[in-house]
């Protein structure tokens, strides 16, 4: 199974689907920045978005606890022609494949812990046009796509799209097909909440399929991704980021899975 990340350069009719465009493209170029893969348009070297693998865990996921931090500290490598990026370590594979409207990601992740990932556990990437702000990265921003007044970056809800943006601009919303185990989890908050209320409070609004998509500001390009077996939809965050959270669980010691 693969999932997809995409950069659009023309209108899109339909934000459901992101290949949805009759119109034949060059592939992306892919090239390494410190904390991932990032993808150019090859028509436009202003139109780019960044892949950070991978900036949270959730669920007992690779990190025993309810919400822990990731990290960067993968070595990439490149073919020479820019079509094929890869990182891995000994317990997951990543490869991105440059296609004509973005990228295919092929996930393996294997369960090298000593406890078993539950249904639930979720890792989060980070999908982003680049930061404006003080950092210690290379990426640089892409402003077409910042989404500062939050009105362009949605989610798959039960009635279609919907903005990422409700009560709280960093709502978390949750797979629908799942909400039966997230609510039963055991949270280490006193008061019932996940740890991370603070910052994403959990949304009404439930998301019915693994899909985050956003608008530039000028409404004339998207970017967005998309993982077969997702867990949560959530953006706006300092990096102006996308998460949408890939399903690792349910593995135990020594089981393998592939997204």
């Amino acid at each position: 199974m693969t999932t997809k990340i995409t950069l659009l350069t023309a209108v899109i009719a339909s934000l459901l689907v992101t290949a949805c465009s009759n119109q034949t493209h060059d592939k992306m170029k892919l090239s390494i920045w410190d904390r991932g893969v990032k993808l150019t348009s090859p028509n436009d070297d202003a139109t780019f978005a960044y892949l950070w693998f991978f900036e949270w865990t959730l669920f007992d996921a690779v990190l025993e606890g309810e919400h822990k931090g990731g990290t960067s500290d993968w070595k990439w490598s490149i073919d020479s022609t820019g079509s094929v990026a890869e990182t891995q370590s000994d317990w997951f594979k990543l490869s991105a494949t440059a296609v004509d409207d973005g990228a295919d990601l092929s996930l393996r992740v294997t369960n090298q812990t000593d406890r078993e990932w539950p249904d639930i556990a979720e890792i989060i990437p980070c999908f982003n046009p680049g930061f404006d702000g003080p950092k210690k990265t290379d990426a640089v921003p892409n402003n077409n796509f910042l989404d500062d007044g939050h009105g362009h970056t949605y989610f798959l809800g039960e009635n279609g799209l919907d903005l990422i943006k409700g009560d709280a601009p960093r709502e978390i919303n949750f797979n629908n097909d799942r909400m039966t185990s997230i609510m039963n989890w055991e949270k280490q908050r006193e008061d019932g909440q996940f740890v991370w209320y603070h910052k994403w409070p959990t949304s009404p609004r439930n998301a019915y399929k693994g899909v985050l998509v956003r608008e530039s500001e000028d409404r004339t390009q998207t970017m967005a991704i998309v993982w077969e077996d997702f867990m949560t939809a959530q953006g706006h965050n300092p990096w102006k980021c996308m998460h949408l959270s890939i399903r690792v669980g349910h593995l135990k010691l020594g089981e393998s899975k592939s997204i």
